[in-house]
């Protein structure tokens, strides 16, 4: 698989580039102008089903803007069903309510190397086209004194997957979430994934895939980040 690779903030270091740009250019360019996801002080003035129902209404306008008759039989339920899967399921992670708790133990085994936990599938939406970005992450921490649950780690990439996304912001997000619970700043991301804007649009690219990656503490030393690579790439067999 043709893979490219994708800098961190790369362009964000001069302002100046983003302001020549225009809105087509950035959504297509894929950049992201914050670490954070960008959120309105009101964003939860409204409850889920209020929100559903504004965005049934909206989507059902969308719908007949382009012609599609609602009065169909497989269609009249499908602005209350997109606007569910909207608030209830795709961008649930934008609501903090539902940001996973993580309970650390003590290391009591005294496990002192790397844990990885690769192949982490996820389904995220690019928040220029809000079309499919999907992919693995990859996760690995060295313990500081306290361990996390296995499937913590799995719910913390999905946290943050199901909200409109820049794949560079994802990356960053997961890996400051894991240094923060973890307290350590021993941690690695890797993320390899295919967005459908770049496949189902545009370009129409089909065989290229972004990979994205966060090195932090002793994974900045080149062996230690060579290892997780290595554990990436291993083949396992049950």
């Amino acid at each position: 698989m043709k893979q490219k690779e994708t800098m961190l903030n790369t362009l964000l270091k001069d302002n100046s580039i983003l302001r020549e740009m225009n809105a087509d250019e950035i959504g297509n360019e894929h950049i992201s102008t914050n670490i954070e996801t960008p959120m309105k002080k009101d964003a939860f003035v409204m409850n889920d089903e209020e929100k559903i129902k504004k965005i049934e209404f909206h989507f059902k306008e969308i719908m007949e803007t382009l012609g599609l008759d609602l009065n169909d039989d497989s269609l009249k339920g499908t602005p209350q069903r997109v606007a569910k899967m909207y608030v209830k399921e795709i961008f649930s992670g934008l609501d903090p309510a539902n940001k996973p708790s993580a309970k650390l133990f003590e290391n009591k085994y005294q496990y002192n190397q790397m844990l990885v936990e690769k192949d982490i599938t996820f389904y995220s939406n690019c928040e220029h086209h809000f079309v499919p970005i999907f992919g693995k992450a990859h996760v690995a921490y060295i313990s500081n004194g306290k361990v996390i649950g296995l499937s913590k780690l799995n719910r913390i990439v999905q946290y943050f997957a199901k909200r409109p996304q820049v794949q560079e912001r994802l990356t960053v997000q997961i890996a400051k979430e894991l240094q923060a619970i973890l307290k350590t700043d021993d941690v690695a991301i890797l993320i390899d994934a295919k967005h459908l804007c770049v496949s189902s649009r545009g370009v129409q690219d089909h065989n290229s895939a972004t990979v994205t990656s966060f090195y932090g503490g002793k994974f900045a030393n080149e062996t230690t980040k060579q290892e997780f690579l290595k554990y990436i790439e291993m083949k396992t067999q049950y």
